[in-house]
């Protein structure tokens, strides 16, 4: 049979929400009935169409059979973990930056004080849990050592984390060995656990919950013409691969998230594609992670250059995220993001 892909979409939050799921009329998202979706787009290498959730007898008998499986993973409840709780939507990741050249605040919060500061303020406006990297991932940046990376984030590491939960952005076995001992709970791999093969015997080891993002090439290499055959496609196969092979050297547990990398190695079209679609990840049964803040897809839709300048397209783009039943949203300017989601979720009452 053709391989076919299943989106959820067309989501309600909210009272509607819970409305649809009691009459039967939409399916809760995670077992969630503050968001739910009444459609499915089955999707191919060529071809898509949208069904509605009442009319999924009409389907040929292998699809239909394909399809309800996919649906008992999508409408399935997820387990809280590291702070993390995915009846509560969106959980909101704050990011503190300790490099002297990140895209977004490098140098801001290199020293402790400051950086403390600014973890504690991020965890009191509404933060789940504090992202800590000390090495930069933007486009063009080159690898540091791990001492030098250790050096920039151990001190604030032993100080925040004794007192919220921290997560630990590195490519780097050393690194997080090192974090994990302090007390980090998850672990934050841009390069899709590909940097550093050891990296994949300290997860397997310590069982520790862990992010697996999608990136083409090196921070140094990946927006050098990426091409994909279908971006969206292609990425979801590159999870199922890599959850596949996790499995299979023994890595069982269900503390994965994944993330698809919005410009590590993606154009605008690319980053778009993949938003506007972004819940077919659902379907591989995960939390799905998005790091959308400040990027350069705001720039070049809006013209603004300064990223201290993009907190109106981070927040927008966060909303719609949301509203694809996105689980975790990883921030910059996590006071905005609060805000505009209090005053949308107080509109969408009745």
């Amino acid at each position: 049979m053709k391989r076919y892909y299943t989106r959820a979409c067309n989501f309600f939050y909210g009272k509607e929400s819970k409305y649809l799921v009691s009459k039967k009329k939409a399916l809760p998202l995670n077992n969630n009935k503050e968001i739910s979706f009444d459609n499915i787009e089955i999707i191919s290498r060529k071809t898509k169409k949208k069904v509605s959730i009442n009319n999924l007898n009409s389907l040929p008998k292998l699809l239909k059979k394909k399809i309800k499986l996919d649906l008992k993973i999508i409408t399935s409840k997820k387990k809280n973990f590291a702070n993390l709780n995915f009846q509560k939507l969106p959980n909101i990741m704050g990011v503190l930056n300790l490099t002297p050249d990140s895209f977004s605040d490098g140098g801001q919060f290199n020293n402790k004080n400051k950086g403390v500061n600014h973890a504690f303020r991020m965890i009191k406006t509404g933060a789940n849990i504090i992202d800590v990297g000390g090495e930069s991932t933007r486009p063009g940046s080159k690898s540091i050592n791990e001492r030098i990376e250790w050096n920039r984030i151990s001190k604030i590491l032993k100080s925040i984390c004794k007192k919220f939960p921290v997560s630990l952005d590195t490519r780097k076995s050393k690194v997080m060995k090192k974090g994990i001992k302090i007390g980090v709970k998850i672990i934050n791999d841009v390069s899709g656990l590909s940097y550093d093969v050891e990296t994949i015997n300290i997860l397997k080891k310590y069982k520790i919950p862990f992010v697996i993002q999608h990136s083409k090439g090196t921070p140094e290499n990946m927006q050098n013409n990426p091409t994909y055959k279908n971006e969206l496609l292609d990425i979801y196969d590159f999870f199922e691969q890599r959850i596949n092979f996790l499995r299979s050297i023994g890595i069982k547990h269900r503390k994965i998230i994944i993330d698809p990398g919005i410009g590590f190695g993606k154009n605008l079209k690319h980053n778009m594609n993949l938003m506007r679609n972004i819940s077919i990840f659902h379907t591989l049964g995960f939390p799905v992670l998005v790091g959308n803040s400040r990027k350069s897809f705001i720039k070049k839709i809006a013209g603004e250059n300064d990223t201290k300048y993009r907190i109106g397209g981070s927040v927008a783009s966060s909303i719609y995220l949301m509203m694809q039943g996105i689980q975790i949203l990883r921030i910059h300017d996590v006071d905005e993001l609060i805000q505009g989601l209090k005053v949308f979720k107080e509109l969408l009452k009745s």
